[in-house]
């Protein structure tokens, strides 16, 4: 068995390279919030391990190696956007591999949303997410907490969960207790 230890993170690139046109730019924030001095996040990331993709790899060699990274994860961390539910060739492939082969927890990170999901799921937030995670999560295989997309409950979410220490419920979210504990400045 591999040494599971990264953060695999996955989200709908839409073909784009262009950080301001795809959801690309929220994995980059990840990776300035590791390395600003004074930030308390850490996330070792899987993309950065491994064998490098180059553009115009063909789809095989592009699975072969997503694989590879899932396979050293730890869990998923998935960035769901406006358009992540139309993806339809990687991300897909992704969840389903990293919950049906890995059995890796997904942690849900909804990129346009910035206040607490406490309480319950918004029904537009589950509207975002893509059929692969939708059904997985109807029947029960896929273990997901669900948060926005801010630095330090991403971080908590990170801390918390991985394959060891995977969320009871299909559908998780923390409570309003722990984001008090979190954002003891009142911020979110």
């Amino acid at each position: 068995m591999a040494y599971r230890n990264g953060t695999y993170v996955a989200f709908a690139a839409d073909g784009a390279t262009n950080i301001l046109t795809s959801d690309i730019k929220y994995y980059r924030l990840l990776q300035g919030w590791k390395l600003m001095k004074g930030k308390d996040f850490n996330i070792i990331d899987s993309h950065e391990k491994g064998s490098i993709l180059r553009k115009g790899s063909l789809d095989e060699t592009i699975k072969r190696t997503l694989r590879g990274r899932l396979d050293n994860s730890t869990r998923l961390l998935l960035l769901v956007g406006n358009t992540t539910r139309f993806d339809d060739d990687f991300v897909p492939y992704e969840i389903r591999y990293a919950i049906d082969t890995c059995k890796l927890p997904v942690i849900v990170c909804y990129v346009n949303y910035d206040k607490r999901i406490s309480n319950n799921i918004p029904q537009n937030l589950l509207n975002l997410l893509p059929k692969s995670l939708k059904d997985r999560m109807d029947n029960g295989t896929a273990k997901t907490i669900h948060i926005p997309f801010r630095e330090r409950i991403l971080n908590r979410a990170i801390q918390d969960y991985n394959h060891n220490n995977i969320p009871s419920y299909s559908s998780s979210i923390y409570q309003d207790h722990l984001y008090n504990n979190i954002y003891t400045d009142g911020k979110l």
